[in-house]
């Protein structure tokens, strides 16, 4: 990519969209197209036909799509898979169609098995059944990946498919319910801490495994991709390491300064077992995220404990 390059970030007000355009940003790139979901439904093959012809972006970040936690990707499963796969399959054809240089697809850390050996090396991908609890959201993933290699085929579109691992972050999901495990717990500590709760219920054992990525490392490593992987395979960006959920819990508990007894409600489902990333591509490529997880959780809580304040600012304009 070169300074004077258009780029579009699809989904830029997301987690990862956001930090890839504060990446490009820092790196001297002005010229941009950007749209609003208000302002572009990508689910609409009209509207995305009509955005691509006008604005004829030379690079494309596809970070837009239905993201949620557990019970989120549970209870609207239909939404999930039937949004992302039109935001995909318009997205990389009007990308095709138009001559875009180079498209580079967000997947998800979903669309390995359940139950893949760990770390969960790329070559793990549909040699096992998927979590139930989100299998639509990744078989949607998948779809986008097959799409990237089949365009790649057809049509010579120059395509990659990053898929990383658990991300928090700046303009992350904070919904108690909705959201993934990170930013649900940090919300529901800091409200049981303003409120003088004495407990917070929190869903499962707490034995899972998960490994977090902050977001501006993930937009860090995508530039690097976007420069200088071309391979139709797809390719993990992680941090290396993982903790349990009730690990993650404690330390979100004493970053909020929240006091109070962890309830585990064990009727609730887990998920997979454990998840973490083998990164040894990328790490080849010269990559290493820079930011430490308890720093991470302490910008990021930060960054909502502003969020919060201005949106209960009696001065803010409606």
């Amino acid at each position: 990519m070169q300074p004077e390059d258009k780029i579009y970030v699809a989904g830029h007000r997301g987690l990862a969209g956001s930090a890839i355009l504060r990446a490009l940003k820092g790196r001297g790139f002005k010229d941009f197209a950007l749209r609003t979901h208000n302002e572009l439904d990508l689910t609409d093959a009209n509207a995305t036909q009509g955005f691509f012809e006008t604005e004829q972006p030379d690079y494309v970040f596809l970070a837009a799509g239905k993201v949620g936690g557990i019970h989120a990707n549970n209870s609207f499963s239909a939404e999930f898979l039937r949004e992302n796969l039109l935001i995909q399959t318009h997205v990389m054809h009007e990308a095709c169609r138009t001559g875009v240089k180079k498209l580079l697809f967000m997947g998800s850390s979903c669309i390995y098995p359940k139950f893949a050996p760990q770390p969960i090396s790329e070559t793990a991908l549909l040699t096992g059944e998927l979590e139930p609890t989100n299998d639509a959201y990744a078989v949607a993933k998948i779809a986008g990946i097959q799409a990237c290699k089949a365009y790649r085929k057809q049509y010579g579109a120059n395509f990659i498919a990053v898929m990383p691992t658990n991300l928090y972050g700046p303009n992350d999901n904070f919904h108690p319910e909705h959201s993934h495990v990170l930013p649900a717990l940090l919300r529901r500590f800091h409200e049981a801490k303003q409120k003088g709760r004495p407990e917070v219920i929190i869903w499962g054992s707490g034995t899972p495994r998960r490994e977090f990525l902050h977001s501006d490392d993930l937009a860090d490593a995508c530039l690097l991709l976007m420069d200088q992987y071309e391979s139709e395979d797809i390719i993990n960006v992680g941090c290396g390491t993982d903790q349990t959920i009730n690990e993650l819990a404690v330390l979100i508990a004493e970053v909020v300064g929240f006091e109070g007894k962890l309830i585990w409600d064990t009727s609730k489902p887990d998920g997979t077992p454990r998840k973490v990333l083998d990164c040894g591509k990328l790490t080849n490529l010269g990559w290493k995220p820079k930011v430490h997880l308890r720093e991470g959780l302490e910008q990021t809580y930060q960054w909502f404990m502003q969020q919060e304040e201005t949106a209960h600012d009696p001065r803010r304009l409606n």
